[in-house]
């Protein structure tokens, strides 16, 4: 099994990798082994990414 990670994408999504997605009532969601989370609230598929943040967010996360 590999290691959780999260990566927080510039101006983009959450990358998650690792770890299973759960709905509101504890079910797995389905998904590939590599996940994009929308950080913007643009999406229209949320919880997953769309593109729909390009242009209209900005966020540069640093440690």
């Amino acid at each position: 099994m590999s290691m959780a990670e999260i990566k927080i994408r510039d101006n983009g999504p959450l990358v998650v990798s690792g770890v299973p997605l759960l709905d509101g009532e504890g079910q797995q969601l389905e998904t590939n082994e590599q996940v994009f989370l929308c950080r913007c609230g643009l999406s229209d598929n949320k919880p997953y990414c769309n593109g729909a943040h390009k242009g209209k967010f900005e966020s540069i996360v640093r440690a």
